[in-house]
């Protein structure tokens, strides 16, 4: 570990990895990180063009995993970030569940703080709604995107405006995309996700889902190349 201006600078993925496990367990695990380690390490060998963007990130635990990542990879594009930053809008039927308004509230100045406890450069915040950012803020082409928005309406807005960027060879990891037939270990949270899923991609469903060791989670979206 070395030091900068006698404060210890962590370098390796490695590290941070144990430290996001040890601090930011209510939001990362191994499989979370992996999933999306690979991805991202996918993307950048194929030299997909386009932004990385990751739609809802509370504290900034896998922001700064994503940053890491790139940057252990030698790629220096900017990760754009959008999230309320007020917490969770209103449910809806379709999610089955019932959760306050402004649930799993975080600020950018936690995510700022989560950076600078790493020495890594910051992400590119969009505060807001994300009916009322994405349209406009999202860039024109994206490589990859970590969609995070638990409940079905951010997951429909979400899909609608990330997934006609997507560059040929681009992806989005779908977090909590839970399909216990495809995968019976896995805990069903927020079942609006999968919903708002197939609406929009139709069944069958071109999303893969990931399967780790755990019970949480995931499904992947790639575009073709043609």
């Amino acid at each position: 570990m070395t030091t900068i201006n006698g404060a210890p600078r962590h370098d390796t993925l490695e590290e941070l990895y144990r430290w996001l496990l040890r601090e930011h367990g209510e939001t990362v695990d191994p499989d979370r990180l992996g999933h999306v380690r690979t991805e991202v390490e996918r993307v950048v060998a194929a030299k997909v063009p386009g932004a990385i963007v990751e739609l809802g990130c509370f504290r900034g635990a896998m922001t700064l995993w994503i940053r890491a990542v790139l940057d252990s990879l030698g790629d220096t594009r900017p990760l754009h970030v959008f999230d309320s930053f007020e917490g969770l809008p209103d449910t809806t039927e379709e999610d089955e569940i019932v959760m306050p308004l402004g649930a799993m509230s975080a600020g950018q100045a936690e995510v700022l703080a989560t950076f600078e406890a790493w020495d890594r450069t910051p992400p590119v915040m969009h505060p807001g709604w994300f009916e009322d950012t994405l349209h406009t803020g999202l860039p024109e082409q994206i490589a990859f995107g970590y969609l995070d928005g638990d409940l079905y309406s951010s997951t429909v807005v979400s899909l609608a405006e990330c997934v006609p960027r997507l560059a040929p060879g681009g992806s989005v990891i779908l977090d909590d995309y839970a399909d216990p037939e495809a995968n019976p270990r896995t805990v069903v949270k927020f079942p609006g996700v999968k919903l708002a899923c197939d609406e929009y991609f139709g069944v069958p469903s071109p999303v893969e889902v990931l399967i780790g060791e755990g019970d949480l989670a995931y499904g992947r979206y790639l575009r073709a190349q043609s």
